[in-house]
């Protein structure tokens, strides 16, 4: 897959800090890894990642802003573009051996993203998009699934941890999709989780007290492989109001309906 100078940007820094991140999840029982809240960790690797990605891309687009989750944020001499980064998505995962995380690298511009790569490096799956020139699982163009009932569908969903504030609403939207659909998965990696509905692999997605950097790249891979993503209230956007639900076209009305229903 042939895309412009930024794009290949974003996927050479992606494969950058992955050896980094390959080679430490190998040794995983030697990471060092700091609290920073219950259930949530942030490892040495997964610094040495945002550092990694943050030197590579701001290196090569010096001018452009910064957003990542584990750094200060930085803004450009060019106020309207910016690198939103997650360097590690899944790191629960990642510290406990699972392989299911990835790098999310997003560009905006103007507040929309235009680019956007996500690197599963323990599968070598690279996700990647740009604005009106769709999306692709390495070189193999990307369409949402083609399902149209929901009891047929499978969805996939973020569960708070360590007593977040999300758990009554989550539970409402469980208690009603689950019975109108085939199952519910919870991998621990919204940008995968996003990726994953733009292969088809899942037919929908939605979470509660998301971040830019969780989906940013993952909302435009999806509506460039056909998909529908929005807030789940409909107001107001996907970062102000840090919540999303993504599926399939032919089955995305009725399912933001259950879930802004509950």
């Amino acid at each position: 897959m042939q895309g412009s100078a930024n794009l290949n940007i974003m996927m050479k820094a992606a494969r950058k800090a992955a050896r980094g991140l390959v080679k430490d999840f190998r040794e995983v029982e030697n990471l060092q890894v700091s609290s920073k809240g219950a259930g949530d960790f942030v490892s040495r690797a997964d610094i040495a990642a945002e550092t990694a990605l943050r030197d590579a891309l701001l290196g090569e687009r010096p001018n452009y802003g910064w957003l990542g989750e584990e750094t200060d944020e930085i803004a450009g001499k060019d106020p309207t573009r910016r690198w939103i980064v997650d360097p590690l998505d899944g790191t629960t995962n990642y510290l406990h051996g699972l392989p299911h995380w990835a790098i999310s690298i997003a560009l905006e511009h103007k507040g929309e993203i235009v680019a956007g790569v996500i690197y599963d490096a323990a599968k070598d799956e690279m996700f990647t998009a740009e604005k009106g020139g769709g999306a692709f699982l390495n070189d193999t163009r990307l369409r949402v699934s083609d399902r149209h009932r929901m009891i047929e569908s499978i969805f996939a969903t973020g569960l708070p941890f360590g007593g977040r504030p999300q758990l009554p609403a989550i539970l409402k939207d469980l208690g009603r999709v689950l019975p109108a659909s085939a199952g519910v998965r919870r991998m621990g990696a919204a940008a995968l989780d996003l990726a994953y509905v733009a292969a088809g692999r899942y037919d929908g997605y939605w979470e509660r007290g998301i971040k830019p950097w969780d989906v940013a790249a993952g909302l435009l891979i999806v509506r460039e492989a056909g998909g529908f993503v929005a807030p789940i209230g409909e107001a107001g956007s996907i970062f102000d109001s840090e919540t999303i639900v993504a599926a399939n076209g032919a089955i995305f009305e009725t399912f933001a309906k259950v879930i802004r229903d509950s």
